[in-house]
């Protein structure tokens, strides 16, 4: 046989077995590659961030997040009258708290779909993914909790579909009602890989723009970094907040060397003698000292989240100053951080009772509750 058929058989042979292995192998198909969103650490802020290793922070997830935080669609329901979704309570203008001048929910009291009330007045939406100290008022939803399925902001999110005094819902039909609607599934895609809609992806996604709600920015802010002064009555002020012989209220809520402007901890503040709320800290501990505990929110924008404490029964700041300068209420569950129980408070006089607002107002932060990144989306997927 000459060589040049040798070669032409050779040639044959290898178009042959090549053509096999291209029909065998299977298609590739392109590289889920969502895109990292890094967070800016602000001055003096923490570094320790609680974002969960399964559910990275993303540009294409936080996106997601954002429209399914505003659409009442993930209630599982699509007639207009009777959705609900994160924002129904959680109002930017109120620092993603329901406020008091709702017109539904009178007084800043919140109920479900059904009417069924919650248990306790909100918790704003702002700075959570520097803490990791729990959820709710109580932390129920904690990284202690033995049960998986509460532990993060992940959580909190089914949690209100299901739960009667929330949405009220079905988490297949909440899933059910997004894979339906247009638009969704390919954000869905983009976001986590696939288009199948999925409750732990919607939570995932939801909880990812909840972290990026960064509240960092308040005249006090600008004042650490040099950028603005302070008035003389909210220096004054300053100084009654972060001193134990003054108003003593850095201890639980912070002060420069904490600008979160609360520890995330619980504490039994002094408000009752009685305690028979079966959500308070002790339901989850089981420590007796934690009787009538809760956590000590934020004061971070807290002139925009009346009413305040765990009942809501303040409804406005002067009445909490005054609450802690002549009214605390002794018991054997005090927290020892109250150093003024023996007195009934911290006799605070008029004049310091006016700086120490003026300081608690420079806490507010109205870049935050107008930015337009945190806002509703201008269209949903299935409009654009």
């Amino acid at each position: 046989m000459s060589n040049s058929k040798v070669i032409i058989i050779w040639l044959f042979l290898f178009s042959f077995f090549s053509a096999c292995r291209k029909t065998d192998e299977p298609e590739l198909l392109p590289v889920y590659q969502p895109t990292p969103y890094d967070i800016e650490i602000p001055f003096g802020f923490p570094t320790n961030l609680n974002i969960p290793d399964d559910n990275p922070m993303t540009v294409e997830g936080i996106e997601l997040g954002r429209y399914l935080f505003y659409d009442g669609r993930i209630s599982g329901r699509t007639h207009p009258d009777s959705l609900m979704s994160c924002a129904t309570c959680h109002i930017q203008a109120n620092s993603f708290e329901c406020g008091i001048d709702h017109p539904e929910y009178i007084g800043g009291f919140t109920h479900g779909i059904t009417g069924k009330p919650t248990p306790h007045v909100m918790l704003p939406l702002l700075n959570l993914v520097w803490n990791s100290y729990g959820y709710l008022w109580n932390g129920f939803v904690s990284n202690d909790n033995p049960l998986p399925q509460y532990r993060n902001i992940e959580d909190l999110v089914w949690m209100g579909i299901l739960v009667e005094h929330e949405m009220n819902s079905d988490t297949n039909l909440a899933k059910q009602v997004i894979q339906n609607t247009s638009g969704y599934p390919e954000l869905f895609k983009k976001a986590f890989g696939t288009e199948t809609v999925t409750v732990k992806n919607m939570s995932r996604a939801i909880a990812q723009f909840i972290r990026t709600l960064m509240s960092t920015n308040s005249k006090f802010d600008r004042y650490m970094r040099g950028e603005v002064q302070l008035t003389q009555s909210e220096l004054q002020g300053f100084v009654l907040f972060t001193t134990e012989e003054g108003a003593d209220c850095f201890h639980c809520h912070g002060g420069s060397g904490n600008p979160l402007f609360t520890t995330n901890l619980y504490y039994n503040n002094g408000k009752d003698s009685i305690f028979n709320d079966n959500r308070d800290r002790y339901a989850i501990t089981g420590d007796p000292m934690d009787h009538g505990a809760y956590k000590a929110t934020t004061l971070r924008n807290i002139e925009y989240t009346a009413p305040y404490m765990h009942d809501g029964r303040f409804s406005n700041l002067d009445e909490v100053i005054e609450f802690y300068s002549h009214h605390l209420v002794w018991t054997p569950y005090i927290d020892p951080l109250m150093h003024h129980i023996a007195n009934g408070g911290t006799q605070l006089t008029p004049n310091e009772k006016v700086s120490l607002k003026a300081f608690i107002q420079t806490l507010a932060d109205t870049s935050f509750i107008n930015n337009p990144e945190f806002a509703k989306p201008e269209k949903f997927p299935d409009e654009e």
